[in-house]
């Protein structure tokens, strides 16, 4: 991955980490999901939002303001 990405939100949902990287792109803050779970057993991993470290401070309020159901 390429420097000055962050990771702002991690789950073991797929679900959740997809509508919080929607409600960003949403804004237009590029970001990524990065599935780190066991393709065996999914109990075991998360799947993590990446974002670019500028975006941090709205991705951040955009999360907070659209309350998602997480």
């Amino acid at each position: 991955m390429e420097k000055n990405w962050i990771k702002i939100f991690s789950s073991t949902n797929y679900y959740q980490a997809e509508m919080v990287k929607q409600a960003l792109v949403g804004h237009q803050i590029g970001s990524v999901l990065i599935n780190k779970q066991d393709t065996t057993y999914r109990a075991f991993g998360e799947i993590e939002v990446y974002i670019h470290q500028e975006d941090f401070s709205n991705a951040i309020e955009i999360i907070i303001l659209n309350q998602i159901n997480l």
